[in-house]
């Protein structure tokens, strides 16, 4: 793990497994705008090698796997008109590799950590592990797809109940309502995600890439992606999306006006 403050995101390579870790633990890996660029970097290196067939995502640390964006670094920049992590409007988290991707949920995973984890393939979780997505307590909306990808992997009325209360849900709700497909003790968790991970780098790699390319394409999620991103543009320009994230930096209670 580094001792830095500003984290980083590492790849280290497991025969034909990529091993990615958001490395900022003491920030329950909550990364910087420099540490989302060294994701986006790893991910296009894991997607380019022939090599590696599949990667698995985890956190450093014990406490979390990522707790999404860094509040007062990163959401408070964008309320104040700064560049939005996404060039092209259509695009998610992990949108066109169609390689699988393994997640290693090592504990809280919530905002743009469950992002993350709602653009992987398989999810395996440790039992404290908890999922949320608590943006509309801060005045914000989680803009990583979640509103496109979430109704589409669990039930509606469950993927509803956590766009709208922003309350997180445990590992055991999680499994039941299909979000994450096992959960194991802390000491299994690597070894179980890096079983599934070889079982299938041990399998036809042109089929299993044709595999996911055609259930990701099939889905069309382009032009939703896009609808996301205009609405979501619009609540961040509003003075609640400036009053949420800095109430959550003083440790305070939000004063929203609804403008």
């Amino acid at each position: 793990m580094t001792d830095s403050p500003d984290g980083q995101v590492t790849l280290e390579r497991d025969g034909n497994v990529a091993v990615i870790t958001i490395d900022r633990p003491h920030k329950l890996n909550s990364y910087t705008p420099e540490m989302f660029h060294q994701l986006m970097d790893a991910f296009a290196t894991f997607n380019d090698d022939p090599e590696l067939r599949v990667a698995v995502l985890t956190g450093a640390g014990e406490r979390a796997f990522c707790a999404g964006a860094d509040l007062t670094r990163t959401v408070i920049a964008l309320t104040d008109g700064a560049p939005r992590h996404f060039a092209d409007i259509t695009k998610r988290f992990f949108h066109d590799i169609y390689k699988p991707i393994v997640t290693a949920v090592n504990g809280l995973c919530t905002a743009g950590g469950t992002e993350l984890m709602e653009g992987t393939d398989i999810r395996i979780a440790v039992p404290t592990a908890t999922f949320g997505l608590g943006e509309v307590r801060w005045g914000i909306t989680p803009g990583g797809g979640s509103h496109v990808r979430l109704p589409r992997q669990i039930p509606w009325a469950v993927a509803m109940e956590i766009l709208l209360t922003g309350q997180p849900i445990t590992a055991q709700r999680a499994y039941e309502v299909g979000l994450i497909n096992k959960i194991v003790e802390p000491e299994n968790l690597m070894e179980e995600a890096m079983r599934y991970a070889r079982t299938i780098a041990a399998n036809g790699p042109l089929a299993v890439r044709a595999a996911k390319e055609i259930v990701v394409r099939g889905m069309n999620l382009e032009g939703p992606f896009e609808l996301e991103y205009y609405i979501s543009d619009r609540v961040l320009r509003s003075e609640d999306a400036k009053e949420g994230p800095r109430a959550f930096a003083e440790k305070r209670t939000p004063d929203y006006k609804g403008r």
